[in-house]
């Protein structure tokens, strides 16, 4: 019998550079013999690793590459690429499904079972494709594991709970009938084609060996048809298979602990399969049981490269993953002074730390010529922020694992056109879209100026939804303009809106209807977007991938059963998540990020190891939602730690560079983090031989460090010039400027008002303007008759219909209070008081010069001609201390304005009334209150309370507007809380309560 010709490449070998290295020498003096040669690697990057390594060993001359060709491992999800047709010796097979097509077509079978087991009255689009997504993993990895349909079907589920038995009888069904619906397509699941081509060439290779060199390297975890593949490859005459970091020297004894199983029963080692499969040499173990190799029988690969790191460090890195059994071998092992040279710890305190670190580090080593470095980590969010970090520096790092689409500026897009529709085009959504970098690249300044104008319009509380609501809002933001220059603004917009609402009514049609299918969904979309951002949208890499994608979903989006339109964002966004764009060519070609598949065969001179906490590297086992775990280990199917094994293997192999640096931070954007087991292993054997880095982490701190100790602001106090203060003054600014002088300033002088948010919550303002609105149609028209109130404030209420939280919350809160509005003025028309004028304006210059300005919310006059002044407050009416202390002037200001003659429609008479209406609408509907009572007893009177407001008005006046004093920020504090609008541009958190 021939022996197997199996080798394998430790970890501290550059592993495509030795493989190169030694296919060279073996066919050295024929170079005819390695270009008829086959090289069978795990997936298209180890190809491409490979020629590279090929490349930098051909410096003397040409060279005829072999033919190099991806056949997948079991946990890739790999095309098989030439493979299929071209070594397969002709076997004739249907084409493959495509993916799209495929989870489209799984998508209403996971929603019929769904709707039938599953006691929810609607499953969403979005999670139906999610679970379609999850069956499709499945499916496949029963046809890669060889798994027949019959042993599916009997299946022993009597100890698994109800729904799980479902759940198998259901998969059931779909694994025997998924087949034949797939030939009704003419077509054939990719795993089941992939695994037929194997086996047919796998058939061919021992009928009738090939006299060419045929060699399979870098396989880790392999199927069954893989692995009896590389059983034949091994026995060929002229065949090698090359495994990356197999443990030659681990006992034997800890070798069988290493237990596993398969599909046709326990193998040696007995069947506690969970407690093995998170071990690095798992993988090796069923594959070479497959193979029928012993371990003996594997060779190490006798040839070493300038690029391989010390082999004591591997010894040491392979110890350290030992079974828990076997970790008190650790207190015999002999750690030489250099054990873990070369191998540094970084414990960052959050990921941007961390990405600081990994990116200075990366800088660092462009400084040596010729120097590679790369980063390795399953972490795309940190990838991302070590990106962002070089680019700083003028360096484009070449990400191996690409960009999800729906991340770019195509995706995001595409994304936001989708969430403006299915939002009816609410503000926030609308102007997200409006504003899109893509959007109108031809005349982008205009477009933006009138998308900032349109932002204007659109502040405050959301208007009703649709397109004609905008516009009626630009029409009423318009007639409110204060200045011409605004007015005119807002009318040109209207004619720009008329041409952006019909590019999108489409869309808001298409929303309107109760079911959308995804051809209509993308067709409009499509035409919507070419209007709005034209050929900008599939230019590039990206644009060529939503090109694609949009292809796919048009040709097969008739499969996929009409589905909600809320649905639509999520489902987009689950295709365009799945879509990875890859970055083109001319990044820098020393530095690199690779994802742990990328980094298996890759090496670099420095490779840092990123993002070492529990969750991340490892990765949390994912359970399967269609086999239970019971189930997949009498299937004998990969368990779910089988991924931990990998990554374990995967660090052990990107610890075996020349030079290694391990990072973690202590905590995430949420909670402190738990460091890898990988690393707490490493820290337990290494002890103090691990070499803490501290000097990156001191170089990242001091990067964005303040110079010296915080300073602080101190409190402002402009002192602007008297002939440049303001002449005029409303009884609120009096207020303002008696209590809060700087944010006087900052809104007089300055011209600073606070923007409203975008769609923001009604606030007890808007409430405010509800019920004054309402009280003055009230007065206006019918005051005399209660009934009309209620009519009026329901009337209004239907214009909150469009907002859940008035509907809800407050409408009834309203009611109340107008109800108890209606009986309060009953009781006071009872004692002789008729309403006069609502919203009365006043007017007048005192004798100062200053002109006076005041709005009374109602005046009720009484039969002798003396007037009541009434002020609605939805909150609390000011205190004791603000009346008896000058900071609240209102309701006396507006006094001496009506019993003067300064407000339209009100003859002077003396007040002989104040009041407060306080309209909440809670628990307690309403209150009326008499400012000038205290504790039960008149404290002064309504004739004395105007005079001495009118003294405390023209102290101010002297003091502030025609002196010199100061415009302190919050001089009284305790009567100023009211005014924070401006309190971030006097930072008054900076000076607050600190001394000076």
């Amino acid at each position: 019998m021939i022996r197997p010709a199996v080798f394998t490449i430790p970890p501290h070998v550059a592993f495509v550079d030795a493989l190169a290295l030694g296919l060279l020498d073996r066919t050295r003096g024929d170079p005819m013999r390695l270009a008829r040669a086959t090289v069978l690697l795990p997936n298209r990057r180890a190809v491409r690793a490979l020629t590279e390594a090929f490349v930098r060993l051909s410096d003397e001359g040409g060279l005829l590459l072999p033919r190099m060709t991806p056949i997948g491992d079991v946990d890739e999800d790999e095309a098989i690429g030439a493979f299929a047709d071209t070594l397969a010796g002709g076997a004739e097979l249907e084409p493959a499904v495509d993916d799209c097509k495929q989870r489209l077509m799984l998508v209403p079978l996971v929603k019929r079972y769904l709707e039938l087991h599953d006691a929810r009255e609607r499953v969403t689009a979005v999670e139906a494709l999610r679970l379609a997504d999850e069956l499709r993993r499945t499916l496949s990895q029963l046809q890669l594991e060889g798994v027949e349909t019959k042993k599916l079907l009997d299946l022993d589920v009597g100890d698994l709970a109800g729904h799980w038995e479902r759940t198998l009888r259901y998969i059931g069904i779909i694994a025997e009938a998924w087949p034949k619906i797939l030939a009704e397509e003419g077509e054939i699941d990719g795993a089941a084609r992939r695994n037929r081509l194997i086996e047919s060439w796998t058939a061919q290779l021992i009928a009738e060996p090939p006299a060419r060199m045929i060699v399979a390297a870098g396989m880790v975890a392999t199927s069954p048809s893989v692995a009896r593949l590389l059983r034949a490859v091994a026995r060929l005459p002229d065949g090698l298979v090359v495994l990356p970091g197999l443990d030659t020297g681990m006992d034997d004894e800890e070798w069988k602990e290493i237990r596993y199983r398969t599909a046709d029963g326990e193998a040696p080692g007995g069947p506690r399969q969970h407690d093995s499969e998170g071990h690095p040499q798992f993988s090796f173990r069923c594959l070479l049981h497959r193979m029928d190799v012993g371990r003996g029988e594997v060779e190490i690969w006798p040839y070493a490269t300038p690029y391989d790191g010390p082999p004591e460090r591997t010894h040491i890195v392979t110890r350290a993953m030992a079974p828990a059994r076997f970790t008190d071998a650790w207190r015999d092992l002999d750690l030489g002074d250099d054990a873990l040279a070369g191998v540094r710890l970084i414990e960052a305190a959050t990921p941007g730390e961390e990405a600081q670190v990994i990116a200075l580090a990366l800088r660092q080593a462009l400084e040596k010529p010729g120097k590679t470095a790369a980063l390795v980590t399953p972490d795309r969010g940190l990838a991302r922020r070590v990106a962002a970090h070089l680019a700083r520096w003028g360096v484009a790092l070449d990400d191996s694992a690409g960009v999800p689409l729906r991340q770019t500026p195509p995706g995001t897009f595409m994304l936001a056109l989708a969430e403006a529709a299915v939002q009816q085009f609410a503000p926030a959504p609308l102007l997200a879209l409006l504003k899109h970098p893509l959007v109108r690249m031809d005349g982008r300044l205009d477009w933006l100026e009138r998308a900032r104008t349109l932002d204007i319009a659109l502040r405050g509380v959301r208007p009703p939804p649709g397109l004609d609501a905008v516009g009626a809002r630009i029409e009423e933001a318009a007639t409110e303009a204060r200045s011409d220059e605004k007015k005119h603004r807002l009318r040109a917009l209207s004619g720009w809106w008329l041409e952006v609402s019909a590019i999108l009514d489409p869309l808001e049609r298409l929303f309107a209807n109760p079911q959308v299918s995804l051809p209509d969904l993308i067709d409009a979309m499509r035409s919507a977007a070419a209007n709005l951002a034209g050929d900008e949208l599939w230019r590039g890499p990206a644009g060529r991938a939503l090109s694609e994608l949009v292809q796919q979903l048009e040709l097969h989006g008739h499969r996929l059963d009409p589905f909600d339109p809320p649905d639509a964002p999520g489902l987009l966004a689950a295709f365009f998540q799945e879509a990875a764009v890859r970055p083109p060519y001319g990044r820098h070609p020393r530095l690199s990020v690779y994802g742990l598949l990328e980094a298996r065969l890759q090496r670099a001179d420095l490779m840092i190891l990123g993002g070492l906490n529990e969750g991340v590297w490892p990765a949390l086992s994912q359970p399967d939602p269609w086999l239970a775990p019971a189930a997949r280990a009498q299937l004998g199917l990969p368990g779910l730690e089988r991924r931990i094994g990998l990554a374990a293997h995967d660090f052990v192999q990107a610890m075996g560079a020349p030079a290694v640096i391990a990072t973690r931070s202590r905590r995430d954007a949420a909670a402190p983090t738990v460091a890898s087991r990988f690393w707490l292993r490493l820290e337990a054997l290494g002890g103090e031989k691990v070499t803490r880095e501290s000097a990156l982490l001191g170089i990242a701190r001091a990067l964005d460090a303040a110079d010296g100790p915080p300073r602080y602001a101190s409190r402002p106090a402009p002192r602007p010039p008297a002939d440049l203060r303001p002449r005029s003054l409303s009884v609120t600014g009096a207020e303002k400027l008696k209590a809060d002088p700087y944010s006087f300033y900052a809104e007089r002088m300055l011209g600073l008002t606070k923007l409203q948010a975008l769609d923001e919550d009604p606030t007890a303002a808007e409430r405010g303007t509800f019920l004054h609105s309402v009280l003055e149609d009230w007065i206006k028209e019918r005051p005399h008759d209660p009934d009309y109130l209620r009519i009026i404030a329901e009337k209004r209420l239907r214009e909150w219909d469009h907002h859940p939280l008035m509907k809800a919350l407050w409408a009834p809160r309203a009611m109340r209070a107008v109800e108890w509005a209606a009986e309060e003025m009953a009781r006071w028309s009872a004692e002789g008081w008729r309403a006069l004028k609502a919203e009365g304006k006043g007017r007048a210059t005192l004798a100062n010069g200053i002109t006076l300005t005041g709005m009374a919310d109602r005046i009720d006059v009484a039969a002798e001609g003396s007037l009541a002044i009434i002020d609605y407050k939805t909150g609390l009416p000011p205190s004791h201390a603000q009346l008896t202390g000058g900071y609240a002037l209102q309701l006396g200001l507006l006094g001496w304005l009506a019993q003067n003659g300064h407000i339209p429609d009100v003859t002077a008479g003396d007040v002989a009334a104040l009041r407060y209406w306080r309209l909440s609408g809670g628990n307690i509907a309403g209150k009326a209150s008499d400012p000038l009572v205290f504790r039960r007893q008149e404290w002064t009177e309504p004739q004395a309370f105007i005079t001495d407001c009118m003294r405390w008005l023209d102290e101010l006046c002297a003091e502030r507007l025609f002196g010199d004093a100061p415009f302190t920020a919050k001089l009284h504090p305790e009567y100023s809380t009211r005014y924070r609008d401006h309190d971030h541009l006097a930072r008054v958190a900076e000076w607050l309560g600190r001394s000076e």
